[in-house]
């Protein structure tokens, strides 16, 4: 929102932007937070910083002095009544009234900020759980190989980490009075998102155009894909020649290349009948295949490739063009290209929107936001004093394959859960210790987060209407009787009580009895270890779809939320009878 011309807090001569001045020119030197949020304030008349913010300042003790903070209120009032008049001098401008005010979200929108920067990267689970370990190194977690045994490796009071196939991670903070046996604060996520795939054989060609063979992974909305700008990021396996012992090595390397080089395109509406028109079908095989380039002009190229006496029959199989592409992005010659597991994206970055910047616009929310604040939730912890007390281990395991039913030797059906309880138990005690690792799975909890959806207000219908969840109204605890989710009584009252010892809305979630419904990790993990679970997630629009929204406050009340999991689920548990 920008001030109008005629705003008397936009001309700096102004009686009100006076006033204003000297009231900052007081603040700032005694308060650096208060002097910056009026300035905020003063920037743009309908900017306004929240009460809630400026009382945390005066608890937290940041400003004591009590004719400080009121001068910081009669500034706050001030600001917000000239806004008021500023647009109610407008021509043609409906009464400031109608306008709402920012106060509600500009605390939120750092994270906010913070988020978009960490989906607009992780643009597939390969660069998902690198932008995930770039963090934890930067953050001093140890990494470790999971090849060679934990025992003598894990010390309380460390933070770890270790990835399987890449796409998976295990990160964790070891309590500094833990000891084998005791329990697992456990966040689950899941990496993957719907997307479309590379295919094995990925050359295609049809009317003069280069395409790319790509096959769907998950239940995506694919009619979304249609018309939008797509890169293509993964996995790249790269010959390479050991220095030291000249044998070959293959090297992993991850890619990722943000430039608008495909495009699925939509058929034109004149070349479609009105069945067609008022029904928009997709053959997924025919339909979804990308346009790489013209064909007359990427022919020659393709040409030189297969003339080439070393080429592999793998390398035959791929489009020419892209095999080109990546070597360029990697730094690397054509021919040391192995093999590749690559997906298409939007390269659309991630953004704030709404009236109130109140909303994130992002690919992969579905499950990526989880994943960010799991990821801002351990790194937190581990830096926490509350960590001096802790006997326990509080950990994120972000899988792979969650979309497409998770049974994989990285997915949450995978002894990933299991093993990493059993070897970091037994890396705790001098002996093998059967009872210990049953003692441990009985005192552990695992909430299951996956995103929630949230009211659409065009098809409101379609929510049961006593649980209907909001966007930035806090965290959604997911209940079904069938199962399909892992909550039951006790983890949904666990959920309740972790939530209200943070101070954060939850909500609830229940899907109408006429409909279907979905699964997560929840069900699979419980049945799987025998922890405890309960299904939670935050609320968003558009799931599945190419471009998803979330409110950005969610993003604070589900760090408030695992924040307060770490800190306060074993006194919680220790209440519970039995």
């Amino acid at each position: 929102i920008t001030s109008p011309p005629s705003s008397p807090m936009s001309d700096t001569t102004s009686p009100v932007a006076k006033k204003a001045r000297k009231s900052i020119d007081v603040c700032a030197p005694n308060d650096e937070r208060v002097g910056r949020a009026a300035r905020m304030m003063l920037s743009n008349p309908t900017y306004s910083v929240p009460q809630a913010m400026l009382a945390q300042d005066f608890t937290e003790g940041e400003s004591k002095d009590r004719a400080l903070q009121q001068r910081v209120r009669r500034l706050h009032s001030k600001l917000e009544k000239s806004a008021t008049g500023v647009v109610a001098d407008v021509k043609d401008v409906k009464p400031a009234a109608a306008v709402v005010p920012a106060k509600d979200f500009a605390a939120h929108i750092p994270l906010g900020l913070k988020a978009c920067d960490f989906l607009t990267k992780s643009t597939d689970p390969f660069l998902a759980v690198k932008t995930c370990t770039d963090a934890l190194d930067a953050a001093g977690f140890v990494k470790l190989s999971k090849r060679d045994p934990f025992a003598g490796v894990l010390k309380p009071g460390g933070s770890y980490y270790y990835t399987t196939n890449h796409s998976t991670l295990v990160a964790f903070t070891v309590g500094h009075k833990f000891s084998g046996g005791n329990g697992f604060k456990i966040i689950g996520g899941h990496t993957d998102s719907p997307h479309l795939k590379v295919k094995p054989i990925s050359k295609r060609s049809g009317s003069g155009c280069v395409q790319l063979g790509v096959e769907c992974y998950g239940g995506g909305l694919w009619h979304t894909w249609f018309d939008r700008d797509l890169g293509i990021s993964g996995r790249v396996l790269v010959r390479n020649t050991d220095p030291e012992t000249g044998k070959e090595k293959i090297d992993q390397r991850m890619v990722r290349i943000a430039k608008p080089i495909a495009r699925v395109s939509t058929l034109c509406i004149h070349l479609q009948t009105a069945e067609e028109r008022g029904s928009f079908k997709i053959n997924k095989e025919e339909h979804l295949s990308p346009i790489l380039g013209t064909q007359s002009l990427l022919e020659s190229g393709a040409k030189a490739q297969l003339n080439q006496f070393d080429e592999d029959d793998w390398r035959k199989a791929q489009e020419p063009a892209l095999l080109k592409l990546i070597a360029s992005e990697l730094g690397i010659e054509t021919k040391q290209i192995a093999n590749f597991e690559l997906g298409l994206f939007d390269i659309q970055p991630a953004s704030l929107g709404g009236i109130q910047s109140e909303f994130l616009n992002s690919a992969r929310l579905d499950n990526l936001a989880t994943c960010f604040v799991a990821l801002e939730s351990i790194v937190d912890y581990s830096k926490s004093e509350d960590l001096a007390d802790d006997d326990m281990i509080s950990l994120i395991a972000l899988f792979d394959h969650e979309e497409i039913g998770s049974q994989s030797t990285h997915g949450a059906g995978s002894p990933v859960m299991a093993e990493a309880v059993k070897r970091i138990t037994s890396a705790f005690c001098d002996v093998v210790n059967v009872e210990a690792h049953s003692s441990a799975v009985r005192r552990s909890f695992v909430m299951s987060v996956d995103q929630a959806h949230a009211v659409h207000p065009n098809y409101a219908s379609k929510h049961e209407k006593s649980h209907g969840p909001k966007m930035n109204a806090g965290v959604v605890i997911k209940t079904n009787q069938n199962q399909r989710y892992a909550t039951n009584g006790v983890t949904g009252f666990i959920a309740r009580e972790i939530g209200r010892k943070a101070n954060t809305p939850m909500q609830e979630f229940v899907v109408r009895s006429d409909c279907p419904c979905g699964t997560t990790i929840g069900p699979i993990i419980s049945s799987n270890t025998g922890i405890r679970t309960v299904d939670l997630g935050m609320p968003q629009l558009s799931m599945h779809s190419c471009r998803e929204v979330m409110g950005i406050a969610d993003l604070s009340h589900g760090l408030s939320v695992f924040g307060s999991f770490f800190k306060n689920f074993n006194e919680i548990d220790e209440s519970l009878e039995g």
